[in-house]
C-alpha cells in the first residue's frame, strides 16, 4: 500500500497476536490516526503511543457509522513467545454487516463446528475471505491442521456459512510466505478439491493487491 492509502485508513482489525499478523512495524506505518480492533487483552500488546483501541470479546458489536463491526470465534491460538503460549488475549475472525450485506473474514483457525454457530447467528454469508494456506508443516502436519485449514476444509467452511462468494487468501510471493513449498500450490490444491468436492460455492480468485468491487 502506498503512503497515501496507509495515511487515509480509517480502522484497523487485528484477527490474533502472532507476528505474520500483528506488527508493531506495520502499526508504526499506520500511525494513531485509525481507530484499532482488537480482541479482547490485545491491547496489552500495542505499542505506545496514543492509539484509539477498541477491545471486543467473541459475540459482541460495536457500531461504527452504518458499520456494525462483530468479533467472531476461531480455532486457533495466541501468543507472542516461541513455546510459551499463554493464550491471555482472546483471537478471533471479523464479521462487518452494511446494508443488509455481511463479509466474513475467518482469521487464521483451522475447521470446527465453529462456521455453523456463525451462520445461525448471523444467517448466510455473502462474502467470506477463507484462509488455504498455513496447514503444510513437515514435522506436525495433524496439529497444523488442527489451527489452519486446507483448502479442502476452507471449501467446506464455505458451504457452512453459506457463502454467496469464497475469496481464497494466504498463497502468494509478495506478502504470504507461509504454507506450502509453492507459494500458489494452496490454490491449485483448492481449485483441484472445488472439483472433488463438487463444490457449489464460488470462488474468486484475487492476486495480492488486486481490489474488486462487489
Amino acid at each position: 500500500m502506498s503512503a497515501e492509502q496507509l495515511a487515509a485508513t480509517d480502522a484497523v482489525l487485528y484477527s490474533h497476536l502472532h507476528y505474520d499478523h500483528f506488527s508493531h512495524a506495520s502499526i508504526r506505518q499506520l500511525g494513531s490516526s485509525p481507530t484499532y480492533y482488537l480482541p479482547l487483552g490485545m491491547a496489552n500488546y500495542m505499542p505506545k503511543g496514543g492509539y484509539t483501541l477498541v477491545e471486543k470479546a467473541w459475540y459482541s458489536q460495536s457500531q461504527r457509522g452504518e458499520l456494525a463491526v462483530h468479533l467472531v470465534p476461531a480455532h486457533h491460538f495466541n501468543s507472542r513467545k516461541l513455546f510459551n503460549d499463554d493464550n491471555r488475549a482472546l483471537w478471533g475472525g471479523w464479521l462487518l454487516e452494511h446494508n443488509g450485506k455481511t463479509l466474513f473474514f475467518a482469521g487464521d483457525t483451522g475447521y470446527s463446528q465453529h462456521f455453523k454457530d456463525i451462520q445461525q447467528k448471523y444467517g448466510d454469508i455473502d462474502i467470506c475471505l477463507l484462509p488455504v494456506a498455513s496447514y503444510h508443516h513437515d514435522t506436525d502436519g495433524d496439529w497444523y491442521r488442527y489451527v489452519h485449514t486446507t483448502p479442502e476444509d476452507a471449501l467446506v467452511a464455505a458451504q457452512d456459512l453459506n457463502c454467496k462468494v469464497m475469496i481464497p487468501w494466504g498463497y502468494g510471493n509478495a506478502s504470504w510466505q507461509i504454507g506450502d513449498i509453492s507459494s500458489h500450490s494452496p490454490l491449485l490444491r483448492l481449485l483441484h478439491m472445488q472439483q472433488q468436492l463438487d463444490s457449489q460455492v464460488p470462488l474468486l480468485i484475487l492476486n495480492e493487491g488486486d481490489i474488486v468491487s462487489l
